[in-house]
């Protein structure tokens, strides 16, 4: 634990409380920290991109407490509205959302939220300036014991403000989301004082420290109040005795009395920043008074905070002083949770932009968050953000080309998980129909062997089949590539297949005869490589693919190598390439008979051919 150092430091740094965060901004950026749904601390951080002309009056005395209210309005409705979004769906842009986009080029989130805070400054509006003024005006007119717009009418109109705001806070109390925004207004102004007193920033520390602070944004509405006061008083009084501006019925000079009131609210808004920023400057107790109201509010605007919440707050402050101190460090954003069923529409429109099969989308969404793909339209399920995070994750390597089932890890055959990795090519669909021919012609007794094993998928569906069915056959499998072997023989021990593995070069290194013989082989042209799909000829091996200069080198080695270890009336399935059945029925032709099986998509897929008796 740090200790206190003693001196105090001087920070630029101020903050305000979100939805389960707290927002810090420096002169140059600003970060807001939240706790997400899952207890991570995200950090969304943004440059300030201020124009030379803003500048200049963010030096002005006066215009630059209105310049900062206003750009404190609208980006505190912004982040509020984002760090909303870490626990709720962002959702897919609508239509119109998009067409406002393109045509328009209206970023119809930040509309509304600029629509947010409008709404909201009205609002405040009547509840702090007119209604005050409706009920003084009744006073007034009641009796003639409070004459209009002198000191006593605007003393109750202020005092009614007061009392309005307090009400205000003490109703919105009551609700469980906005205390626990004002344990983060209160862990926001621990985190700043124990920077300032030169302490360690950590939530021991911090907790330690004053939950009130000179700076706050309470003090500064307290302030509005206080000179309002005084300054609409002078007005009204210039405009009533010297300009005769209240000449008129009661309803008029009413209306002309809160144009006027509004028309000068930025001059309050002007003096009540420059007398926040004189007051905090110094910490002799002689200002004390002129400090405590604005400290009796902040006691109902904030709370105790607990660990987590000083944690979130000190890493915003960490993250906003990293960003003032090194223009080169980048902003980083949210991950928000997302609807399973806008995030896989997006994602199927960026596969389908980069040329990538919508299909993909599909898979991801539905194996990482286990939804059956025919539920990925109509399910209400959210994915956390870190989900969201894994996901993004995954499909930028596929945009990048790497297959999916690489990414993902695995891959279903024949019912069975299969271990997929560069090591052997992926399993294909229409393979399924080889490992089906060969379990419906296996007997008990026989001996089975699955030549070019690579991931081992079509042995070990075969082997657990054959148990399944109560078929004693014994099943081998073998592959010229080591590093394919110990894929396969991990994927018998994951599926507790009983398979006994050979390296060998096809048939070279196998002893013995087998009742069947079961080859998925290489059979792609060799000058049609580069033609495949970039996931196919970048990742997945080139020995599995390369058939020859004509993509029949395995069958001819096939034709010639497997008779000698089939048993008489022995099997040879072999899977084939589209358009290669009949050719490879030609060099099979030594056998007694040959059969040629279709896919479900009417490809001739399968060759078998039985050796004579």
């Amino acid at each position: 634990m740090g200790k206190e150092k003693g001196k105090q430091k001087h920070t630029y740094i101020g903050g305000q409380a979100v939805l389960e965060g707290v927002m810090m901004r420096g002169k140059t950026a600003y970060a807001t920290a939240v706790r997400d749904p899952e207890g991570h601390i995200q950090i969304e951080s943004r440059r300030i991109a201020q124009s030379k002309g803003m500048r200049v009056v963010s030096k002005i005395p006066l215009v630059r407490g209105v310049v900062n209210f206003v750009s404190s309005l609208v980006t505190g409705s912004k982040i509020l509205m984002r760090s909303a979004a870490v626990y709720g769906d962002e959702g897919e842009p609508s239509r119109f959302e998009k067409w406002c986009a393109e045509k328009l080029h209206i970023n119809v989130m930040a509309a509304l939220s600029f629509i947010a805070t409008v709404i909201g400054v009205v609002l405040a509006l009547g509840l702090f300036v007119f209604l005050p003024m409706l009920f003084a005006d009744l006073l007034a007119g009641t009796g003639g014991w409070l004459p209009r717009y002198g000191i006593g009418y605007n003393l109750i109109q202020g005092g009614l403000r007061l009392v309005i705001f307090i009400l205000y806070i003490v109703a919105i109390t009551a609700m469980k989301d906005i205390r626990r925004v004002f344990m983060y207004h209160g862990a926001e102004h621990k985190t700043i004082t124990c920077f300032e007193r030169g302490m360690d920033l950590t939530p021991e520390n911090a907790k330690k420290c004053s939950r009130l602070h000179d700076r706050c944004g309470t003090t500064f509405l307290f302030l509005v109040m206080a000179i309002s006061i005084f300054v609409f008083s002078i007005v009204n009084w210039v405009c009533d005795e010297y300009l005769n501006l209240f000449a008129y019925n009661d309803v008029v000079n009413f209306l002309i009395q809160l144009a006027v009131k509004l028309l000068f609210l930025p001059v309050v808004a002007g003096i009540s920043y420059e007398i926040l920023k004189l007051l905090a400057k110094s910490q002799s107790k002689l200002l004390l008074p002129l400090k405590a109201p604005g400290f009796a509010l902040q006691l109902l605007t904030t709370r105790e905070p607990d660990d987590d919440m000083l944690e979130v707050a000190i890493a915003a402050f960490r993250k906003v002083a990293e960003m003032d101190a090194d223009p080169a460090v980048p902003e980083t954003s949210f991950t928000a949770s997302r609807m399973a069923k806008h995030y896989v529409a997006e994602l199927r429109r960026y596969f389908a932009e980069n040329g990538i099969d919508e299909s993909d989308a599909e898979w991801m969404a539905s194996l990482e968050e286990g939804i059956p793909r025919s539920e990925l339209d109509t399910t209400d399920k959210i994915i956390l953000p870190s989900h969201v995070r894994k996901l993004d994750a995954v499909a930028e390597r596929r945009i990048a080309g790497e297959p999916l089932w690489y990414i993902l890890g695995s891959t279903e055959f024949y019912g069975y998980e299969i271990k997929t990795d560069p090591r052997a090519l992926i399993p294909r669909p229409e393979t399924e129909l080889l490992a089906e021919a060969a379990v419906a012609a296996a007997k008990g007794g026989d001996k089975l062997l699955d030549l070019c094993t690579g991931s081992g998928c079509i042995a070990v569906a075969v082997a657990k089949e054959c148990e399944r069915a109560g078929k004693a056959v014994q099943v081998f499998a073998a592959d010229i590539s080591g590093a394919a072997l110990s894929l396969a023989r991990e994927n018998a021990q994951a599926n507790g297949a009983d398979i006994s593995f050979y390296e060998s070069d096809l048939l070279q290194g196998v002893p013995g005869q087998f009742d069947i013989i079961v080859c998925n082989p290489p059979y792609i042209k060799r000058a049609d490589i580069q033609t495949l799909q970039r996931e196919v000829k970048d990742f997945e091996p080139l020995s599995a693919l390369d058939g020859g200069e004509d993509g029949y080198d395995f069958y001819r080695r096939l034709a010639d190598e497997a008779p000698a270890h089939l048993a008489p009336g022995g099997i040879l399935l072999a899977e084939c390439g589209q358009g290669q059945a009949e050719e490879v029925c030609r060099l099979f032709s030594s056998f007694a008979e040959t059969e040629v099986r279709r896919d479900l998509e009417g490809i001739e897929r399968i060759v078998k051919a039985v050796k004579r008796v």
